[in-house]
Formats: C-alpha cells, structure tokens, sequence
C-alpha cells in the first residue's frame, strides 16, 4: 500500500471540513458556493479513489489517529461497504452543488447562502464521519455534527412552519443519540473497548459472561438508529423536515442521512454483534420484516393522499427504507444486497425526484398537486425526468429500483417467504397511484395560474437532474458497479471474505 493509499481514509473528512472552514470565515454569495462546490467535488474523487483501492486490496484500510493504536487510539477503518456508502453521500452531493447555486439563491436570502454552504458541508463531514470511523465514540461525535448541520439546513427553508420541522427533528434526533450513546456506554462496561472492531472480537465472550448489559446494549443501539434513518412508525419527523427544508437541502438529505443511518445500522448488527446474536437469539428479524412491511404499505397509502408533492416524497422515502429494512430482516445473501444496493439506488431515484420539485417551485414557487396543473407542458423536460425517477421508484424493469426489489423477491424465496414476495409487488403497485397523481395533474390537465408562465430551469439546474435521471435508467441495465459491489460487500458481512 502507498503512502497515499494509507492516508485516503482521513480525506474524505478533512476536505469538507476545511472546506466549511473557508467557506464560513472568507467567503460571500457566489464564492461561498464556487467553494463548496470545489470542495464536494474533491471529496468525491477522494471517495471513489477510496473504492477503487479498497476493491483492488481486497482487505479494509485502517488509519489510526496520532499513533495510538488499536483500540486505544481512534481508528478509520473503511472496507467496501463503507466505502461505497462514502461514493453514494459524496456522489450525490457532486452532483447537487451546480443545481445548488440557483435553487438556494432563489430560496434563501443572500446574507444566509454562505451559512447555507458551511452547514451543508459540515453536514457532509459529519456523515462521512459516521461513514468511515471506526471508533464507536467518534461516531457518536460525528452523528452530532450532521445532525447540528442538518437542524440548521432544514430551518433555513422561507417557510415558518421550517423551525417547527427542524425543532421536531432536533427532539427526535436528541432521543436517538442519547439512546445510541447509552447502548456505547453499556457495551464499553462488558468489553472495555470503544474500537469497533475490537468490540466485535471481545462480544462473544462478553454476551456468555453478561449477556443482560448486552442485549441491553442492543436494544438502545437499534432504537437509537431506528430513530435517526427514520424506521417506521418512528418516522414522524421525516414528512415535515423534507416538505418544508430548501429544495437543494431535501434533495441532499433525502439522497445520504437516512442512508448513512441505515449503514450504521448495518454495521452494528452484523459487523458488532453478529448473526448468531441478533438473528439466531433474538426475533429481531422477524420484528424487522413486520416494521419493513407496515412502512412499504403504510407510508406509500400515505404519500397517496399527500396534496403538497414534497410530503408524498416523503412518505415515500419512508416506504423506500421499508424495502431496505427488509433486506436486512431477511438476512442472507440475495437479500442484504438488495438492502445494500438500494441504497444507492434510492439515493439517486430520490434525489433527482427532490431535485426536480426544486426546479419547479423556482419557476411556480408552488408545491400544491393541483397547483400544478399543465406542469407537462410548460416543463416538459423537467417533468419527463421526475417521470423517469418515478418509474424507479414503482420498480420498472430497466430501472435501478427494479434491480433492488428483485435481489429482495429473491432473498425472499430463499427464505421460503412467498407471501413476502406479493408484498413487495403490492407495495410497488402502490407507487403507481402517487407516481400517477402526479403524471395526471402535469399532462392531462389545462395549465393552472401558477404553471401558465412557467418553462425550463437555467442549464446549470436542468443538467443535474437530466444526469440523475438517467441514471436511474443506466444503474438499472448495468448493474457492475452497484449491485456486484453490493454482493461483495454482503457477502464480507455474512462472514466471507472482502
């Protein structure tokens, strides 16, 4: 390994972080955003760079801080599933920062744009932290500074009701670090370590000797992150938080923080405690299968009945992570890489939906259904792209959503859950019916008031969400650099090898 090589894990938190530096203290207005967006690409070349290197070793790369060693110093340690975690959060933050100068400049007064820019990439440090750390307090740390950021970015939005949503967030969001913290604490007092994968190596004993403090332990971890990436019913914060956040905000969030929630989540069953812990003594799948099914149906009849488009996306987002959950519940190959694979996939269907609401509200300033009415025909291409994004959503074969739910209907039945397999189906045919409201009103109905002087979005925003679009179609043919990576790295977690 190059000396390079062994110094990449550390970048893809420095970079942003002196980047928010730079871009709170010496910059204003455009150059605040020229900032963040130099700043954001440079993570992500950094992340994927990290992938490639990690794939060709075929073994994770530790970086421990100040020569400490393990376990008593702090540890980066990134393997393939982090790694392609950290290329999904900075993938889709490249890709929002030209849609981004437009979209906050119409949303957001110009005295609070770069406050605007340092929150985001403070945010996005914060999660590749998460991401990457390998030290169970450090995450903790790293949880707090995303979550801080994110409180901010989401009051920033001009609607009052904005405060509200974001001091909703900041309850929900305190809970779920408490919990998390105290399930740390529990686990530090039988092993007596924070490193993450020392705690793994020590558990097995440490459940034989204290078994109670252990599951204790397991308990508030699973609560504390069921909280933060939204697992329903505890998912109360997320609709208010994405409908009345800044557009670029919603679409950044909705495409990472749940995702990087859901990785952690990840990561502490399978990496920490173990299958023969969580699914072998515990009903915790079955729990898991029972809260994934109720979010895919629930939460999609919800986002039926949403009359303001970003809540349907929401909710959405909240059936979505069903699907993720589901994978997770099931437990074996086909259907953890079903969960690891949707969470690239619905990063980017999601943020190219989020992307393309943003583009309408700077031409309509609207977000009402029937509001935008004609929308098709004002903003075809716009329109066309949320249109492609939503098919992903349904499960369109062709479409990255259609690659996920088919890894999970397979995991399904090789779990022998037929039943599970209709559900998937029925959950699907659900999206249909949002998807669907939102192609009636666009194309089939005379140009509301709000839509009539409506047309296309400036290049530097329509590009964007063309690229993201598309991509919804690309990831759903070629499935190399998602889905096979997804199947190594559930394999790795399952117990084979890198």
């Amino acid at each position: 390994m190059t000396a390079l090589e062994h110094q990449l894990p550390v970048l893809p938190v420095l970079i942003p972080l002196f980047g928010a530096l730079l871009t709170g203290f010496l910059s204003r207005g455009t150059v605040s955003w020229l900032l963040a967006l130099i700043f954001s690409w440079a993570t992500a070349a950094v992340s994927v760079l990290l992938l490639v290197t990690v794939l060709r070793l075929g073994e994770p790369i530790s970086y421990v801080m100040g020569n400490w060693g393990v376990p008593w110093g702090i540890e980066y340690r990134v393997d393939t599933l982090n790694a392609f975690v950290l290329v999904i959060v900075t993938g889709i933050g490249a890709v929002l920062m030209p849609y981004a100068r437009k979209s906050v400049a119409f949303e957001i007064a110009s005295h609070q744009q770069a406050w605007f820019y340092t929150m985001y990439l403070i945010c996005l440090a914060g999660l590749l932290g998460i991401t990457v750390s390998g030290d169970a307090f450090n995450v903790f740390v790293f949880m707090e500074v995303s979550s801080l950021a994110t409180y901010v970015l989401i009051a920033l939005g001009h609607n009052r009701r904005a405060l509200l949503a974001s001091f909703q967030y900041l309850i929900v969001g305190t809970i779920g670090a408490t919990f998390y913290v105290i399930g740390i604490a529990l686990l530090y007092l039988v092993t007596g370590s924070l490193n993450l994968h020392d705690i793994a190596g020590l558990l097995g004993d440490a459940y034989n000797t204290y078994p109670r403090p252990v599951l204790t332990a397991l308990a508030f971890l699973v609560a504390g992150i069921s909280l933060k990436l939204a697992l329903f019913p505890l998912h109360l914060w997320l609709p208010n938080a994405y409908a009345y956040a800044p557009s670029m905000a919603a679409a950044f969030l909705a495409g990472t923080a749940t995702k990087v929630a859901v990785y952690l989540l990840i990561r502490i069953l399978f990496s920490i405690f173990g299958i023969a812990i969580v699914f072998t003594t515990l009903p915790i799948a079955d729990v898991l299968l029972v809260l994934s099914i109720a979010a895919m149906a629930i939460a999609s009849l919800a986002a039926v009945f949403q009359e303001n488009a970003k809540r349907m996306l929401a909710y959405s987002s909240v059936a979505q992570i069903g699907y993720i959950t589901l994978g997770i519940g099931l437990h074996n190959q086909s259907g953890l890489t079903g969960s690891i694979v949707h969470l690239f996939n619905h990063a980017v269907t999601k943020s190219a939906l989020f992307m393309c609401l943003g583009a309408i509200v700077y031409r309509t300033a609207n977000m009402r259904l029937t509001n935008l009415a004609g929308i098709g025909r004002k903003m075809p291409l716009t329109t066309a792209a949320f249109v492609l994004a939503g098919l992903s959503i349904i499960g369109v074969p062709g479409t990255a959503g259609f690659v996920s739910k088919w890894y999970l209907a397979v995991g399904a039945i090789e779990r022998g859950y037929w039943p599970l397999v209709f559900l998937i189906v029925a959950s699907s045919l659900i999206a249909v019916l949002y998807i669907g409201r939102f192609v009636e009103v666009a194309y089939f109905r005379e140009p509301s008031e709000a839509c009539e002087s409506a047309y296309e979005p400036p290049t530097s925003m329509l590009i964007p969400i063309l690229v993201l679009s598309a991509a919804t179609v690309y990831f759903g043919i070629d499935t190399r650099a998602t889905a096979d990576i997804a199947a190594i790295a559930a394999r790795f977690l399952l117990g084979g090898a890198n």
